[in-house]
């Protein structure tokens, strides 16, 4: 396989073949990252995302590949018949794979139509992972997302109408100390809205290189503490309504390490929190990362 700069994927991708369909990310608007500033987005030759497909079977001949990451940041993107073409052909060289999965740009979501994305759900795209990153209006605008909270619901809807699967991330602490109340609100209400089948949390980390990093430096911008994301966690988890959703906020970047199934397990969620803030016992920052 062929990279080209920094190749990046969700968490729960950690065991998949990761393969470039495109080059950093179409829009690369977002003021808090920087993954992607260093690449011009293009999409790439179907021949050489192929070929890339044929090395990787080459070299895992005597592995079962069973699930397949298309990146970089917005595959969907990609006109549908050249995604339909790439993930035939990943399926004959891989009659082992068990899913195909790729991040997707609420707008990117609403560009497609019902039947393509019934298409691609029937060639095997199983998972859309969706950067929300808040669920207040204010905070998307702030930070540059190119979304509203109507378009992301909108987009979980058209996925799910599909029967493509929806992992949603949010960031705590995003909106700063200034939008630290309706950030946790309106992303509970979001969630609730989406009803995904996954959502994580992580917790705001700058990086140099990213705009959000500049206005930090020059105060512009501060970071919640650790008792102040643990607070803006308790006010996602007690207005979140989303039955049935597997909730993780156990990244390398989170100050308290959450898991469970939305509803179902937030009061033992919040009572963990509880205990983090009574006994005032975070992660400390020099194992936080991301």
């Amino acid at each position: 396989m062929r990279y080209e700069g920094a190749v990046y994927r969700p968490p729960s991708e950690a065991g998949s073949l990761i393969i470039q369909m495109t080059i950093g990310c179409a829009r690369n608007t977002c003021r808090f990252c920087c993954m992607y500033k260093a690449k011009s987005f293009r999409i790439r030759p179907l021949n050489d995302v192929v070929e890339d497909l044929q090395m990787a079977r080459a070299y895992y001949k005597d592995y079962l590949v069973k699930r397949i990451f298309l990146a970089d940041g917005d595959a969907l993107i990609c006109k549908t018949e050249d995604l339909l073409y790439v993930m035939g052909e990943a399926k004959k060289l891989f009659p082992e794979n068990e899913r195909i999965t790729m991040y997707g740009a609420p707008r990117d979501v609403l560009l497609k139509s019902n039947e393509d994305l019934v298409k691609l759900r029937e060639a095997g795209l199983e998972m859309v992972y969706i950067g929300a990153e808040s669920g207040d209006d204010e905070v998307l605008e702030f930070v540059q997302k190119n979304a509203t909270h109507a378009e992301i619901v909108e987009a979980a809807h058209k996925l799910k109408a599909a029967g493509i699967k929806v992992s949603v991330t949010l960031i705590s602490g995003l909106g700063g100390k200034k939008y630290f109340e309706n950030h946790a609100v309106n992303s509970a209400k979001l969630i609730s809205e989406m009803n995904p089948e996954y959502a994580a949390i992580l917790t705001l980390i700058l990086e140099s290189g990213a705009p959000m990093y500049d206005d930090l430096n020059a105060g512009k911008f501060s970071y919640l503490t650790p008792q102040e994301v643990a607070e803006e966690m308790k006010l996602f988890l007690q207005n979140v309504d989303s039955e049935g959703t597997v909730f993780r906020s156990n990244h390398a970047s989170n100050y308290i390490s959450l898991a469970g199934t939305l509803n179902r397990d937030k009061e033992a969620m919040l009572k963990q929190i509880e205990q983090a803030e009574k006994r005032n016992v975070y992660k400390p920052e020099y194992y936080r990362g991301l």
